[in-house]
């Protein structure tokens, strides 16, 4: 039963009856000052740790729940946890690695409230939060942008400008490696830990720290990349990929690998573009060469004879490559957004919360690349401003100065009775800063 109505005033004594059950979190200490802040409000937190990278960053160990049995046994003990302590919410980072997945649906069957945690679907100086599911399961995936203009009419904020900067990526890379670290070297009491991805923990690591060494060396040939396509002359379009390993795509697209989607995506560039224009192929800025996304790129243009008209940069700040590009095509990439806010064409396939009929186009590939259309701006505009007054919190997991601005906001919302959306569809939103572009 949950413990109060929605709109009704949260009081003290109602505070002291929440009690929050923490799963896992983003690499590094967020989720620690996040349940801090928990408790000074006066709620109880607790947290079930899979491994030695979740314990490693969790200090109180007094209200650490280390889970070192086979995965087969989770479902019966997150059930007992619930139960136990007397949970009625539960605090996880993406919605569909297995463990989560489970703990979301037992809590579901108990009607106790999800807090789901996500990387910004605005990026890239916001976090997404939200409530039941995230990408794919949010339930921005049933509002139309109707009921959105709907919301706002109680709202009248202005819309702020994106920053230029990619927030924190090396700290996200740092705290990544040490997560990794401790998981490789001090997971003894974990026997039974599987990581919820394909490579072994081991692997995970290698990619992490060689991504770090060869930061300066990706610069610089992204740097000499991007040159080359900004100083070219030609027409282009872009292709913006993600990890494919990410759980969006994965769980939200229509591809089984990222070589599927490139297939299709040549295959469309050939039949369609015109015959002076290129395709210029964006790495995720995380990418970290597990997916042989590089040589699968050749072979394919080799194949169509665009080997000349094809090129691929290695991450890097989107804004460099879109100012001047036709188009973009992404299966289900954030960066979407930026193409739509700059009023461009975009191409998208799998599963989006921005996948909405007055922004995103349904042509066929080929004849997207000969003339693709254009989104309804202003309705973009309006799917911004909402997000901007619901699910998309300024801030950062991974940098200082980033979870400081996040845990300003974010705490009196899971504290709130509404989830964002109807907050502030029923007018009891609080009002957001406005991002300042300077630190």
């Amino acid at each position: 039963m949950p413990l109060w109505r929605q709109g009704e005033t949260m009081t003290p004594g109602a505070l002291s009856d929440r009690r929050f059950l923490f799963l896992q979190g983003p690499h590094g200490p967020f989720f620690q000052g996040l349940a801090r802040m928990l408790r000074k409000a006066g709620a109880t937190v607790r947290r079930v740790g899979f491994n030695a990278g979740d314990e490693a960053f969790w200090r109180d160990r007094d209200s650490y729940i280390r889970h070192d049995a086979p995965l087969a046994a989770w479902p019966a003990t997150c059930a007992a946890l619930l139960d136990r302590h007397r949970i009625t919410d539960i605090v996880l980072y993406g919605d569909t690695r297995p463990v989560h997945a489970t703990a979301i649906a037992a809590a579901r069957a108990r009607g106790l409230t999800v807090h789901v945690f996500e990387e910004g679907y605005l990026r890239p100086y916001w976090v997404t939060y939200e409530r039941g599911g995230s990408n794919g399961n949010s339930r921005l995936m049933d509002l139309s942008i109707a009921d959105m203009q709907s919301a706002l009419a109680q709202a009248d904020m202005e819309t702020p400008l994106p920053p230029a900067h990619w927030g924190d990526m090396r700290q996200h890379m740092f705290y990544g490696a040490l997560y990794h670290w401790f998981v490789m070297f001090r997971n003894g009491r974990y026997r039974n830990f599987r990581p919820h991805r394909d490579l072994t923990v081991r692997q995970e690591f290698r990619l992490y720290l060689r991504r770090l060494l060869l930061l300066p060396a990706h610069a610089a040939e992204r740097r000499l990349e991007t040159w080359r396509v900004r100083s070219g002359g030609f027409p282009y379009h872009l292709a913006l990929l993600q990890l494919e390993h990410d759980s969006s795509f994965r769980a939200h697209s229509p591809f089984a690998s990222m070589t599927e989607f490139l297939e299709l995506l040549i295959e469309g560039f050939a039949a369609g573009a015109p015959p002076h224009h290129h395709l210029v192929v964006k790495a995720h800025p995380l990418e970290d060469g597990r997916a042989p996304i590089r040589q699968e790129l050749r072979r394919l243009a080799r194949a169509h004879g665009l080997a000349e008209r094809v090129h691929f940069v290695r991450g890097g700040k989107l804004a460099q490559l879109l100012g001047e590009a036709r188009s973009a095509v992404t299966v289900n990439s954030t960066a979407g957004q930026q193409v739509l806010w700059r009023g461009m064409p975009l191409r998208s396939f799998g599963r989006a919360v921005y996948a909405k009929p007055e922004l995103v186009s349904d042509q066929p590939l080929a004849e997207f690349f000969a003339r693709p259309r254009r989104p309804d701006l202003r309705a973009y505009r309006d799917f911004r401003r909402f997000l901007l007054e619901t699910s998309q919190i300024p801030g950062g997991f991974y940098s200082r100065h980033g979870r400081r601005r996040l845990l300003r906001h974010v705490v009196d919302m899971m504290l709130s009775p509404e989830d964002p959306y109807d907050a502030l569809r029923l007018g009891t939103a609080a009002p957001r800063q406005q991002l300042r572009l300077v630190r």
